[in-house]
């Protein structure tokens, strides 16, 4: 959340702003335990994807200092390195690792989470069946994980984004759990296909063991669509949260005076290592190395007239 975004002017960035969040996200995990009171009696709880660290941030301002108290335990996955955040143990590491799983249950001394949450997307491309199909294999390698880390009646939530073989995503997650709701925040934008499904009480097949070394999505969705049959082909419900008193995420607001006289904050956390870090490198040199071709060209430029008028 730096300066210069185009989406300073919505509200939910502003708020993260000033409430100190990392991101404006923040607030989609706060309206979802809004409804759904996922943090309920929550005491180990794992945030995948977790970079910059918004969720994390809340995980810790409510479990970690709340209704947790001191025996909360809190961790952090993530590919990239990410800023600490107090009461939260981080771990820089693949989901789709067995080591990672290790580790997150070594941390909590031999018990399993009580709540597992992923706010984790792809960089989008635009091409909306890849978006999609990337996103749906990024969610189904955090539920893998979540198998590993999660106990017997346990939660996850985590985002989606809701496409046309979406039902055979759903039909997944309710192998695993009793309640599969989608749930769409009012701080995420009316305009985009995010939604985040919020999946209770844990309950795996009889007989499933948890293995990393299988992936539970593949292709021809249709056709395995129609083979299902009972729970495998409910239709999960779609809640719209909160109601028509609250902010607008799709609505910008025009500063007062045209803008004169707002004072723009600082990030709250500046990114470690971004992703994009190479790219404006290579930026810098090319357009330095053009500036100087430049100048080169002017002084030669220069010495020719020069010449002539003498």
């Amino acid at each position: 959340m730096g300066k210069t975004s185009k989406d300073k002017r919505d509200v939910y960035y502003r708020l993260a702003k000033e409430e100190g969040w990392r991101a404006r996200s923040a607030f989609k995990l706060i309206h979802i335990d809004d409804y759904f009171k996922i943090f309920k009696d929550v005491r180990r709880a794992v945030d995948l994807c977790a970079a910059p660290g918004s969720w994390s941030q809340v995980l810790s301002k409510k479990i970690g200092n709340g209704e947790g108290g001191e025996n909360a335990k809190i961790v952090a996955v993530d590919l990239q390195a990410m800023a600490p955040i107090e009461g939260v143990f981080q771990i820089q590491g693949d989901i789709t690792k067995l080591s990672t799983a290790t580790q997150i249950i070594n941390h909590f001394e031999g018990d399993k989470a009580d709540l597992v949450v992923c706010d984790g997307a792809p960089d989008v491309t635009g091409l909306h069946d890849m978006d999609e199909y990337i996103q749906h294999q990024l969610l189904l390698a955090a539920l893998n994980i979540t198998t590993h880390v999660l106990k017997e009646k346990g939660t996850f939530v985590a985002k989606i984004f809701r496409g046309k073989d979406i039902t055979f995503l759903y039909a997944q997650l309710s192998l695993f759990f009793s309640s599969v709701t989608v749930a769409k925040p009012p701080s995420s934008r009316a305009s985009s296909i995010e939604a985040f499904v919020v999946c209770q009480g844990y309950s795996p097949p009889p007989g499933y063991i948890p293995n990393m070394e299988n992936p539970m999505m593949g292709g021809g969705y249709s056709e395995e669509f129609l083979k299902m049959h009972g729970i495998t082909r409910m239709i999960v419900p779609f809640v719209a949260l909160g109601d028509l008193s609250t902010f607008d995420s799709d609505t910008t607001i025009e500063l007062e005076g045209g803008g004169l006289g707002y004072k723009s904050k600082d990030a709250t956390q500046l990114p470690i290592s971004p992703f994009y870090e190479e790219s404006l490198s290579l930026r810098r040199k090319d357009a330095l190395a053009k500036t100087e071709d430049m100048l080169s060209k002017l002084a030669v430029s220069s010495g020719s007239s020069s010449h002539l008028d003498g």
